[in-house]
């Protein structure tokens, strides 16, 4: 299954270990699914992991976050921008990950915001929660 996670999902994937978005990223490494990023969504989930408030959520240092990054990088299918669709949602960060649903063929986009990318449906994508493919994956 080919997933792009929206950031929300990275960011609980490191506040909680027992949660679904952390058994996804697991799921991830096991090749069980697999995640698909932009470089520009690669550097948002850098940089969002490494604010010093995400950090103190989480308990990780900035060596931790680039440890988890690179492994990341290992996992995921890089996607290539060819063609954008902006705007088309209300927050403009949530476009980089309908670019890469898009331009990367997936078969979801995951996040905890479903509201947030109700516009995409037009589109084609399916949207999940990480609940919703870990509950999927492990009929």
């Amino acid at each position: 299954m080919r997933l792009v996670l929206d950031t929300n999902v990275v960011v609980a994937a490191f506040r909680s270990r027992t949660g679904a978005s952390n058994l996804l990223l697991r799921m991830a490494d096991e090749g069980r699914v697999t995640p698909l990023c932009s470089t520009a969504l690669f550097l948002e989930y850098e940089a969002v992991l490494s604010r010093k408030e995400t950090r103190a959520a989480t308990g990780h240092t900035l060596k931790d976050v680039a440890k988890v990054m690179s492994a990341f990088a290992a996992i995921a299918e890089g996607v290539d921008i060819s063609f954008r669709t902006r705007p088309l949602l209300a927050d403009a960060a949530n476009e980089m990950v309908v670019e890469t649903a898009l331009n990367g063929y997936a078969d979801a986009v995951v996040t905890h915001n479903i509201r947030d990318f109700s516009a995409a449906l037009k589109l084609g994508l399916t949207i999940t929660t990480p609940g919703d493919v870990v509950r999927r994956l492990t009929k």
